[in-house]
């Protein structure tokens, strides 16, 4: 089958893999339908996080056919259609009981920094992704969610990662009615939340980036007020004259180790990677929201360390959350957002490519050019 996989650093290839069989009883094999690119990938992509080995097939984001099952699977057969949660979780563990299954404990158990997730660096597990015409879904009774006939497979497809990981963004700021909202990044992500802190109650909402057409997109789209922190000398007194001079409620960080404005963090988490990528965006996050405020942490972040303020939050008496999303727990209400019109996923759709264009489309993606927001991926033979 043709999948994309690392051979290292800004080196991405479509080519030949072995096909995906059933390992477990529990298993299925999708034939998939659409894939994405993540912007989570780009930091594999730039080889930003540890332990990103030759030959992983990458892809968080995909829908799919069930081609096979195992044995006990009960709840899928052949021919559903359905979305899989980027985390993999097991559904029975201390954190699954719990609905925090980010945090699964017998899908990633050598280590305690997250569950599996597909198509990621070893340290989620080593599970294959979904950039390929087929792929191996463990605990196919817990993630997989059957696509309702109302819905086409890209209606949903944003229900494994983004569409949840946008509304745990929002959600994790505990947005109330009078709240200003700021949101770190116009990535799709950062689209997500800048959209749910509207559906949670928010007052005001600005997004913070550097490029032209995302900001324009979340104006648009969104209706939000914007800063271009290119064109602004101190992107957090701008926040705070914005804010009656108290700074915003609520600072969602939706941009990770990748955050461009500042040149030493430039030189020493991206050039040298003495620390875990630049994590100025988070630091803009804690400086500018109001004493007392809510600081959502969901841009990505790998180990070891970052020259975080960390003095700045607790003198300030900061509320901080952070986590990667707990899929499964959104999946529900989130489709009834898509089926009600108050969320349009498809929107954030601006460029369609075959699977054996993955690798052009990594470069696309990984300049920011030609207005792209998220591309879909479409392998040989998919409908």
């Amino acid at each position: 089958m043709l999948a994309l996989t690392y051979h290292g650093p800004r080196n991405v290839r479509v080519e030949e893999n072995p096909e995906p069989r059933v390992q477990h009883p529990n298993d299925v094999v999708l034939r998939v339908s659409r894939a994405t690119i993540c912007g989570s990938d780009l930091h594999l992509y730039h080889g930003y996080v540890p332990d990103t080995r030759v030959g992983t097939i990458f892809g968080h984001e995909f829908t799919g056919v069930v081609e096979e099952l195992g044995a006990s699977v009960q709840t899928l057969k052949r021919g559903d259609r359905v979305v899989v949660p980027f985390n993999i979780a097991c559904g029975t563990c201390f954190f699954c009981q719990r609905e925090r299954t980010s945090a699964c404990e017998n899908t990633n158990p050598l280590t305690t920094l997250a569950s599996g997730i597909f198509g990621y660096s070893h340290t989620t597990g080593g599970y294959q992704g979904g950039q390929a015409e087929r792929v191996r879904v463990p605990f196919a009774d817990v993630g997989p969610m059957k696509i309702p006939d109302d819905l086409s497979d890209e209606d949903a497809l944003f229900l494994s990662d983004i569409l949840p990981t946008g509304y745990q963004a929002a959600e994790m700021g505990d947005i109330g009615p009078a709240d200003t909202v700021a949101v770190f990044g116009c990535g799709p992500v950062g689209l997500v939340a800048q959209r749910c802190a509207w559906l949670l109650g928010a007052r005001r909402v600005i997004a913070v980036d550097s490029v032209g057409y995302r900001l324009d997109f979340a104006r648009r789209h969104n209706k939000a007020e914007t800063l271009d922190f290119s064109k602004t000398p101190d992107v957090v007194s701008t926040l705070r004259d914005m804010t009656d001079g108290r700074g915003p409620d609520v600072c969602v960080e939706a941009v990770g180790l990748e955050a461009n404005g500042s040149a030493l963090h430039d030189v020493l988490g991206k050039a040298l990677k003495l620390e875990a990528g630049s994590p100025v965006a988070l630091n803009w996050a804690i400086q500018s929201v109001r004493r007392g405020g809510r600081v959502s942490i969901i841009g990505v972040y790998g180990p070891p360390w970052n020259l975080v303020d960390v003095g700045a939050a607790m003198n300030k008496g900061l509320t901080i959350k952070a986590g990667q999303c707990d899929v499964k727990r959104y999946m529900p209400r989130l489709l009834e957002h898509i089926r009600n019109g108050n969320i349009d996923p498809r929107a954030l759709i601006t460029h369609r490519a075959p699977l054996d264009a993955a690798a052009e489309m990594y470069r696309v993606f990984a300049a920011r050019t030609d207005g792209i927001l998220k591309c879909v991926l479409v392998p040989r033979g998919a409908k």
